[in-house]
């Protein structure tokens, strides 16, 4: 395996100062591919984000696709509980329904909140004019790093990942498999859950 590129975090745990003991660490940079199956194809849900000072900046690089997994599928990124089941039920009510798309709707391309104000991430300020300026410094320098990094998301090569054969045999194309009328172990989602053989709308 490659060595680590990590960093000791030992200077920040042992210091008796407060606030950013260290200047170099102002920010942090993550990201996501795959986390469960449901999808067609085996396809994740690819996400880049930076956190810097209070804010958030997320680039969703297929915006397309079902956070959470598809709804014919059960949303399988997401375990089976009763609040998951409460919020499934208020998809279909005009009133509550945003309580639904907060969770499991599609999401834009780009997300920006400020986390101290807006903790839940529920105030998108990405389309917001008076933002825009954050917004594109952020977006800046999470690709340069990104670009360093050289991953393929920056160099329109992000479909590699998509192309990873899933680990579990039993669990390959469970989406195709599934539509198609195979019984599947889906354990960790209630039945309920399934939302049919037809997609729903976004």
């Amino acid at each position: 395996m490659q060595p680590t590129p990590g960093r000791s975090l030992t200077d920040v745990f042992f210091s008796s100062k407060e606030g950013r003991v260290n200047r170099d660490r102002d920010h942090v940079i993550f990201g996501k591919e795959r986390h469960d199956i449901g999808r067609p194809h085996d396809w994740g849900y690819p996400i880049r984000g930076i956190v810097k000072g209070d804010m958030l900046y997320l680039r969703n690089f297929e915006p397309a696709r079902w956070p959470a997994g598809n709804p014919e599928t059960g949303y399988l990124n997401t375990d089976g509980s009763p609040t998951k089941t409460e919020i499934l039920n208020l998809r279909h009510d005009a009133t509550r329904s945003g309580y639904w798309k907060e969770s499991f709707g599609k999401r834009p391309a780009e997300e920006m909140f400020d986390v101290r104000k807006d903790p839940g991430c529920l105030n998108n300020l990405a389309g917001n004019p008076e933002y825009q300026a954050t917004l594109v410094e952020l977006k800046a320098q999470l690709f340069d790093e990104l670009k360093q990094q050289e991953d393929p998301r920056m160099f329109g090569k992000g479909h590699i990942f998509d192309e990873y054969t899933y680990a579990q045999d039993n669990m390959r194309g469970f989406y195709e498999r599934y539509m198609g009328g195979e019984k599947m172990n889906a354990g960790w989602v209630n039945k309920s859950d399934f939302y049919g053989p037809q997609p729903e709308k976004p």
